[in-house]
């Protein structure tokens, strides 16, 4: 079954086509001969040059994006919340009635502003949901900006909620009087960042570990204008990066990928008044004092004075959460990019159905696991791999210590490595850690973990003698139990 609980109608990601995959359309006629030796004259430089690891992130999607199988779905709205169009429309229906509830307490949301609710019945686990703005010439400047401040913020929130996957609609089109063209353009040049946004292009580019999929969920009428737009930012061979390169708009935004505006441009200059002493300064100088002043870097703070005060004990504790989730990201931008294949083909960790509460049930075979040969830290990239998304929600594991010997044994250096690492979410979402079978000697050493290497996890922590009594917490079609253990443990 699915591990969700999804049904057939719901289309998983990993089985669409990438945009890498997707046939390209003809190439454009060539153009006469003047003009083609026009261009080999020139230095070829394309903003959106070709890049076959970040086509492999996109899809294409023509459908329904309430039924997209990923983290987190985006619906678009209007500032109650409660916007009648297609997408909205099937979003709420998919999702049930608990939306419906969830939204009314959320108080409407702003133009250009996101707000997140829990998936409820859809395969996802969250909706994005977003108001774009409404369109009339007269104010086409307001609109672009606030259209892209839709996709920044999308983004930005799936960035800061470590979602794996996003399934993006046309926030504005037809019905709030936005062009549609326009408004895929805006789609293509999103930022992710707060202060050093870049469009989603450019995020895949430096950031690639940090989403693995983008899908553009669109209807059969939006279809031919993203076919049409899509090779011009996400181009897939250098053939169709010089063949796009002339129909690339002339103003595709700042490095952020947001719409320029000249009148909006204010230049200040530092320190009126001292102009005689800034020339003065050597012009080596002036390039050394900016380093470090960028806003990337304002956001980070001094590194190594973090450090040393993390050795001193006097990081304040929002500090040491900052710089916990800083190290949690980079462990699961490891376990996104390295082949844990081997680490998966023992079968020693996977994700099934739902307890009796509708909670997700992780299980762990511990015979399943050589500690004795295997990379123990590899083996740490995958936990970190599968459970990321699951522990988003509350949950449950089931560990099976049936027929375990000295060799399956994970020393406890190694798990509270892993509970150090771990986010916070995984800690917080966990309900219940159901240890069937377990001996002696094993409830010893996890009273002993339990109680002096981590915290907040004895009390959830219960002893299974027979499959039984975990048979009693769900139902037996909702839990994958190993023959071993159900053809002789009972």
């Amino acid at each position: 079954m699915d591990p969700l609980g999804a049904r057939s109608r719901f289309v998983d990601v990993q089985t669409l086509l990438t945009w890498e995959q997707m046939q390209p359309e003809p190439l454009l006629p060539k153009q006469e001969e003047h003009d083609d030796s026009m261009v080999s004259q020139q230095s070829f430089s394309s903003p959106f040059p070709f890049r076959p690891d970040i086509n492999r992130k996109i899809v294409l999607f023509v459908g329904d994006v309430a039924l997209l199988n990923c983290t987190a779905v985006v619906n678009t709205s209007n500032e109650s919340l409660s916007d009648k169009n297609p997408v909205s429309d099937s979003v709420l229906h998919h999702a049930g009635p608990e939306l419906r509830d969830e939204l009314l307490k959320l108080k409407g949301c702003r133009t250009g502003e996101v707000k997140v609710t829990k998936g409820f019945n859809l395969a996802a686990w969250f909706i994005i949901h977003t108001v774009g703005p409404k369109y009339k010439t007269k104010y086409r400047t307001a609109a672009e900006s606030s259209l892209f401040s839709c996709y920044r913020n999308i983004l930005q929130l799936a960035l800061e909620q470590s979602m794996a996957s996003v399934g993006l609609c046309v926030v504005s089109t037809v019905k709030r009087g936005y062009p549609l063209e326009e408004a895929t353009h805006i789609a293509f040049t999103t930022s992710v960042f707060r202060n050093i946004t870049r469009t989603v292009r450019r995020f895949l580019e430096n950031h690639g570990e940090g989403v693995e999929t983008v899908v553009f969920a669109v209807s059969e009428d939006e279809e031919p204008v993203y076919k049409k737009l899509l090779p011009l930012y996400f181009p897939r061979s250098e053939e169709e990066e010089r063949a796009s390169l002339p129909l690339v708009p002339g103003d595709i935004g700042n490095s952020e990928g947001e719409p320029i505006i000249p009148e909006r441009q204010i230049r200040i200059t530092e320190k009126p008044g001292n102009q005689e002493e800034e020339y003065e300064q050597d012009s080596l100088d002036q390039d050394m004092a900016q380093v470090g002043q960028h806003a990337f870097s304002r956001m980070e703070g001094d590194v190594d004075k973090q450090r040393r005060l993390i050795l001193q004990g006097n990081l304040s504790d929002a500090a040491m959460q900052k710089q916990h989730q800083r190290n949690y990201n980079r462990w699961l931008g490891r376990a996104r990019a390295e082949d844990l294949s081997d680490i998966a083909a023992l079968k020693a960790l996977y994700q099934t159905g739902v307890d009796l509460c509708g909670r997700t049930v992780v299980v762990v075979i511990g015979r399943n696991i050589p500690v004795s040969i295997i990379d123990l830290e590899k083996a740490l990239l995958y936990f970190i791999h599968v459970m990321d998304h699951v522990a988003v929600k509350e949950y449950v594991m089931v560990y099976f210590h049936t027929l375990t010997g000295e060799h399956n044994h994970l020393d406890t250096d190694f798990l509270k490595n892993l509970y150090d690492i771990v986010d916070a979410k995984f800690k917080k979402n966990l309900r219940a850690f159901y240890f069937v079978h377990p001996t002696f000697r094993a409830k010893l050493s996890t009273w002993f973990f339990t109680s002096f290497s981590v915290s907040g996890l004895k009390e959830k922590v219960h002893y299974l003698d027979s499959l039984r009594q975990l048979l009693t917490c769900m139902r037996p079609e909702e839990i994958d139990i190993p023959p071993f253990v159900s053809g002789n443990y009972l």
